[in-house]
């Protein structure tokens, strides 16, 4: 992972277009090709990024930008939908690389742990005839909460949520990008289930061909209102 501090200008073109004027942020750089740009503010969202799978380039800059006081370009590019980021780069505060090694993902608790573990009991709610294949499916980037098959040999990958924002729905397609890659999976296609889910997020979804399903906690815990439930 590579991290720089700079002074820098972005511009982001492809289905939208989006403009980050000259100002110092955090550039992250990550081993799985993907780029966030983040500002000291905002919480842990980035305010804008590429996501895998994307090439980074680094350009000698124009006439135009070289009188501007632009060091050099950084031109990112996804490699399906040729969307593009532009950073120019003014001035470099901070600049490190850091090997972070394999990830073993995060150990959930609560009632993102419950949900998962209902789930795996109760794969109807994704949908008729499925068979689970295993909880905490292992990856490189990390475990896939729930693998199932389906009557036709087709593998799903679901990703289970308590509130589901695109973050979440970020995770689930690089995951869809790794198994999809395996031939004893594909075709491979991905399940986003929350109990809540955002709008933006399910716009996401929609767009990487991923449905979204809506978790009813104390139906699958088997009360309703408090009171315990008869199947």
């Amino acid at each position: 992972m590579r991290l720089v501090i700079a002074r820098c200008s972005v511009d982001y073109t492809g289905r939208l277009t989006a403009h980050l004027p000259l100002a110092t942020r955090l550039l992250v750089h990550k081993g799985d090709g993907s780029l966030l740009v983040h500002s000291d503010g905002g919480s842990y969202k980035p305010l804008n990024w590429m996501s895998p799978p994307c090439r980074l380039d680094v350009e000698e800059p124009d006439a135009d930008s070289l009188a501007a006081g632009v060091r050099e370009h950084w031109r990112v590019t996804h490699a399906k939908t040729g969307d593009a980021l532009l950073v120019r780069i003014y001035e470099v505060l901070h600049d490190s690389s850091h090997e972070l090694g394999i990830d073993p993902g995060l150990q959930k608790d609560g009632v993102e742990a419950d949900l998962q573990r209902l789930l795996a009991e109760q794969v109807d709610v994704i949908g008729e005839n499925l068979t689970l294949v295993r909880r905490e499916f292992p990856t490189a980037i990390g475990p896939v909460d729930l693998l199932l098959r389906d009557p036709a040999g087709g593998t799903i990958a679901v990703e289970v949520k308590r509130r589901g924002d695109i973050d979440g729905v970020e995770q689930l397609t690089r995951y869809l990008e790794l198994l999809g890659r395996d031939p004893h999976l594909a075709p491979v296609t991905g399940v986003f289930a929350a109990q809540e889910i955002k709008p933006q997020a399910k716009v996401l979804a929609a767009d990487r061909g991923i449905r979204c399903v809506t978790l009813d906690y104390e139906g699958m815990k088997g009360t309703e209102s408090g009171a315990p439930r008869l199947f």
